[in-house]
């Protein structure tokens, strides 16, 4: 099985890339939708934030809102916050990737937003990052509800920077060149990525669920 990560910055199009890998057919596992099932009531994360950050948890559930007032521009505090999520993110990203080489597929996609800040791509054979002109970045995102100047550079200083990601991708998708320019580079690189050498899965090289030679 080949596992292609799928990451990009703030309102580069990484959710609109996302749709459209999952209408060619390609299982994917979503990072964003992981943490909201682990802030859920009864979700994995609640009881340890609830230690942590205990106004953030309303009715048995994590209030996103309030648990972003209490890390936004504080370093320590997110970090406590990572510390939390990062593994349980981690653990039920292996079980889905186990899953899913059990149901024999070829193909499937890791959509991770900070997948290079994460270290996630060390869980992937392909790494497709989305990108678009700086510019055009700052006017997708300040169009959304609540987004502020300040938000912005604050969520970009977390993330590593448009150049890096381009640099360290296998394959880069513009998106900034319309939407029908971007889909052609989108089923290039997944034309790629299933022909790429298998690296990632299974750990240690041998085929989930298969025996080990004694």
């Amino acid at each position: 099985m080949r596992v292609l990560g799928l990451t990009g910055g703030i309102a580069m199009g990484k959710s609109t890339a996302a749709r459209q890998l999952r209408r060619l057919g390609l299982p994917l596992h979503d990072a964003d939708a992981a943490v909201h099932r682990l802030y859920a009531r009864g979700g994995p994360a609640v009881p340890a934030i609830r230690a942590r950050f205990p106004e953030a948890v309303v009715e048995g559930r994590v209030d996103r809102q309030v648990l972003g007032r209490l890390v936004f521009g504080k370093p320590a505090e997110l970090k406590a916050l990572e510390r939390i999520l990062h593994p349980l993110v981690r653990r039920g990203t292996r079980a889905w990737l186990r899953q899913q080489a059990l149901a024999g597929r070829h193909l499937v996609v890791l959509d991770i937003p900070l997948l290079f800040e994460t270290g996630g791509e060390r869980l992937c054979d392909f790494v497709v990052v989305v990108s678009a002109p700086g510019y055009l970045q700052r006017q997708r995102a300040l169009r959304r509800a609540g987004m502020t100047a300040q938000k912005l550079d604050a969520i970009l200083a977390r993330q590593t920077p448009d150049a890096e990601k381009r640099r360290r991708a296998d394959y880069v998708v513009p998106t900034g060149l319309g939407y029908g320019f971007a889909l052609r580079h989108l089923r290039r690189a997944v034309r790629l990525a299933g022909q790429a050498p298998k690296r990632a899965w299974p750990p240690g090289g041998r085929e989930f669920g298969s025996r080990r030679r004694r």
